[in-house]
């Protein structure tokens, strides 16, 4: 392709960069190095607002949430997508029924499918799960104001709107599998285990890393579905960073847009810390293939 029809095709998409990505990140570095209020100049304060930002206990709190959050719904959709997508691909005629309906929970939105979810919870709405654990243990678990329990169903919500996105890139990957490497490891006498382990896994390798990154950012971005399952979100611990940078930068009017535009950069660079290693994983594999 000559150089000019190249940039013909993809300047449309840097400037939607530019415009979307880009200068909102330039602005909010900017305000994060000062004392601003939405609609007015800001005056510098140099690093005032991390200085508040590190020391306020609510952050803290909340990147501990946030990161056990993702550690814990990372683990168990990469456990849970793979033991599934190792079912699906079994299946014969029945494969794309299933995986419809499955794919239900992942394209609805997100506020929509957490308001959903939490009836499963609340009692003004049926409450099934509470009924169930009621009538087997007799204990009636306030899932809306207990740390621990409303944890579990935040995870639980989580788990399982991701879950169907990442089971079908496994299921993608399984797929892609030589069925040469599994017919060699039968004859060799690999059990059915050890052949996931040491002939499946290695080579769908780059998929299961590339699932990990779209999950741990996704798990990061946490915010809207707390609304309707963590009402109580910040009294609990269960705030997530991303609904502390919102509830800061524009509570009472955005008077403190600049603290939250630092905590947004703090955010941001967690997220690249978090992300660096399976980046750079998925960066060799590309460099080892070409």
């Amino acid at each position: 392709m000559r150089k000019r029809e190249f940039s013909l095709l993809i300047g449309p998409s840097l400037l939607v960069m530019l415009g979307l990505l880009v200068i909102p990140l330039v602005r909010t570095i900017q305000w994060s190095f000062q004392k601003v209020e939405y609609g007015s100049p800001g005056d510098f304060i140099g690093l005032s607002n991390y200085t508040q930002a590190l020391t306020d206990a609510r952050f803290g709190r909340a990147v501990l949430f946030t990161m056990l959050l993702t550690v814990i719904v990372t683990a168990t959709i990469l456990v849970l997508g793979y033991l599934i997508a190792t079912g699906m691909n079994g299946l014969g005629k029945l494969r794309p029924y299933i995986l419809g309906a499955m794919l239900v929970a992942y394209v609805l939105p997100n506020i929509v499918g957490a308001v959903s979810f939490s009836w499963l919870f609340d009692q003004n709405f049926g409450g099934a799960v509470n009924y169930v654990i009621q009538a087997i243990t007799g204990q009636n678990i306030l899932w809306f104001t207990e740390t621990w329990p409303n944890r579990i169903m935040v995870m639980a919500h989580t788990v399982w709107h991701l879950l169907p996105f990442s089971m079908l890139m496994i299921l993608a990957g399984l797929q892609g599998v030589p069925k040469e490497l599994r017919e060699a490891a039968t004859i060799d006498g690999a059990s059915p285990g050890k052949t996931h382990i040491y002939v499946i896994i290695p080579t769908i390798r780059g998929i299961l890393g590339f699932v990990c990154l779209i999950t741990i950012m996704d798990v990061l971005r946490t915010f809207d579905n707390l609304i309707p399952l963590s009402p109580q979100a910040d009294a609990i611990g269960n705030e997530s960073i991303m609904l502390y940078v919102f509830d800061t930068a524009f509570r009472d009017g955005s008077a403190q847009l600049g603290l939250g535009s630092a905590i947004n950069v703090l955010s941001i660079l967690l997220i690249l810390i978090c992300l660096f290693p399976f980046i750079r994983g998925l960066l060799k594999e590309a460099k080892a293939k070409a």
